[in-house]
């Protein structure tokens, strides 16, 4: 999912404050082209608004894509726009293709008249990428209001993405609107997006839009990090270790910062250290501790205390730190 960044969370442990962030995905990928009509040459009749393509149940098109033939994909839905020159989902899939260069030559340019043409008859996966490229000015000139346009269609038929950054863009700007914004984080969290009850518990924590209600705020925080979201593993983590809505668990609260530091999380990595050196909620452990002190330094979070730590190692246990780091690293 492509989204807009939600204000950094700041959160706190031992005396040290670090800026949470949000990770998105890469958008872009290349793969050998091949050559297809043009668009335009497609009907302009728009018919009834078609479901969003991802809702459409595996035909050739769809399970070629899912299982990486892009050519295929590419041919199998230029087959169903032959048979029907108004098929919302084809199309969507077509600019799929070419926003990701799979199979044909990469061109945000040649993906968005695709999405205009599936947005146009209704696709609502189409009207939030294409939203998107225009809040992001892909391919397009930047225009914020078409964007919010886009998003809006979207949202009428419940597309997750576009209700998430409808409620981001609600809390930007001189009009802030929080109580919208947890209206469509709520909308968004019901039609399946896990960032959306990650965002949500936020403003429950901050009584932003909703009453302040801390307990409702950390339950929302496990749901987000039981689907295995890394920043509400950090927060969660951090609620459980400090009491915060929820009961005191050092030992749990370990747990998921291990998970969390598992995936390459600085924070997680940095906290687990601490929590090794002085064994709360693990056993002491200045081997383990400097090992995750080491990556959370390399992945940019430094930590004075550890390196202090660091120093006062024997040349064995600086070895059986390089050690551990080579087998989390894989070599």
């Amino acid at each position: 999912m492509r989204a807009l960044p939600l204000i950094a969370a700041l959160v706190a442990f031992s005396g040290v404050a670090v800026a949470q962030e949000r990770f998105d995905p890469p958008f872009d990928s290349s793969r050998r082209p091949v050559a297809l009509p043009d668009p335009t040459k497609l009907p302009s009749s728009a018919p009834a608004p078609a479901e969003p393509y991802i809702k459409v149940p595996v035909d050739l098109a769809f399970g070629a894509y899912q299982r990486g033939l892009y050519v295929t994909a590419m041919q199998e839905a230029m087959k169903r726009l032959e048979a029907n020159g108004n098929d919302a989902a084809a199309m969507a899939l077509v600019a799929e293709l070419y926003r990701d260069g799979l199979a044909v030559k990469q061109s945000q340019e040649e993906a968005n008249r695709w999405y205009r043409l599936a947005a146009d008859r209704g696709d609502s996966q189409a009207q939030f990428a294409l939203g998107l490229a225009y809040l992001e000015g892909r391919g397009v000139k930047a225009d914020p209001q078409e964007a919010r346009a886009l998003f809006e269609k979207a949202a009428a038929k419940n597309q997750s993405e576009a209700l998430y950054n409808l409620a981001v863009m609600s809390m930007q700007g001189q009009i802030q609107d929080f109580r919208k914004a947890a209206d469509l984080f709520r909308r968004s969290m019901e039609a399946g997006n896990i960032e959306a009850i990650y965002a949500l518990s936020m403003l429950y924590k901050d009584g932003s839009g909703v009453p302040q209600d801390r307990a409702m705020a950390t339950q929302l925080l496990r749901r987000a990090a039981d689907e295995k979201l890394v920043p509400a593993m950090v927060d969660y983590a951090i609620a459980l270790f400090n009491g915060t809505g929820t009961e005191k668990n050092e030992e749990e609260a370990a747990k998921y910062f291990i998970r969390a530091a598992s995936l390459n999380n600085p924070v997680a990595q940095n906290r687990l250290a601490r929590l090794y050196v002085v064994g709360r909620g693990v056993k002491p452990d200045l081997v383990e501790a400097m090992k995750w002190h080491v990556l959370a330094r390399a992945n940019g979070l430094p930590d004075d205390w550890l390196e202090e730590k660091l120093r006062t190692l024997s040349q064995g246990q600086k070895t059986a730190v390089e050690e551990a780091i080579q087998r989390f690293l894989g070599k």
